[in-house]
């Protein structure tokens, strides 16, 4: 019998599969943001309120990796997220990112401070970009005490977006996968593993007079827990 499991129409159903559930996860935490953003000084006394930052931090976690499944389906499939570089103020790319994370770091009560320059334009992957950056932010909710740090900055000609954390930093797993990720790591077996190699792929696509984007994962920084760096040319 002939395998047909790299047949177009399973990419294709798989596809139509994945964007059902981010659609009905989205929902969900959609919900969840709504009732967690009450504003009610109550609410937040409310033997639930935990619960449901977590339930959102969790959401937050599938729905994220739904959105890295459906841009890397382009990789063995028909193309589902193209590749659509735009020259951008950087001012706004952060104000969304913080945007979408608002009401998750309200909720865990983790401040997030900003730290980019107004002016500064790039020529980038909007929403490639941001879905990165967001995923780094909660990635962090996972690993901070209660500071997050995102800061953007033109350094020697390459954008570097960094992403930290006051916690006690990334294990030495994690430091390792995120040197590999792209050089045949197998991100399956790890946790974090689709989020590096869809941040990989991002930089990867991103070039400028031969030059590439890359990331990297360490420790210390600033606020001396762990850091995400993101470069791009």
């Amino acid at each position: 019998m002939e395998d047909g499991s790299g047949s177009p129409e399973l990419f294709v159903f798989l596809a139509s599969t994945v964007h059902d559930m981010k659609n009905s996860i989205a929902v969900l935490g959609g919900t969840l943001e709504n009732l967690l953003d009450k504003g009610d000084a109550r609410a937040a006394q409310d033997a639930s309120h935990p619960q449901m930052a977590h339930m959102l931090y969790q959401t937050r976690r599938l729905s994220d990796n739904l959105m890295q499944l459906l841009a890397l389906y382009k990789e063995v499939g028909k193309p589902t997220y193209p590749f659509e570089p735009v020259t951008v103020p950087l001012g706004e790319l952060v104000h969304q990112v913080a945007s979408q994370s608002r009401v998750l770091l309200a909720a865990k009560d983790i401040r997030l401070d900003l730290e980019f320059a107004e002016d500064l334009l790039w020529t980038l992957d909007e929403d490639l970009v941001i879905g990165v950056l967001c995923h780094a932010i909660n990635n962090a909710v996972r690993y901070t005490r209660d500071r997050i740090r995102l800061s953007i900055a033109e350094r020697d000609g390459m954008l570097e977006c960094r992403v930290e954390d006051n916690g006690m930093g990334f294990p030495p797993s994690m430091i390792e996968a995120g040197a590999s990720v792209g050089k045949g790591v197998n991100f399956l077996t790890n946790s974090s593993g689709l989020g590096l190699f869809f941040a990989s792929e991002v930089a990867r696509m991103h070039k400028r007079r031969q030059r590439g984007g890359a990331i990297r994962l360490e420790n210390g920084g600033p606020l001396g827990g762990g850091c995400f760096v993101l470069q791009l040319p």
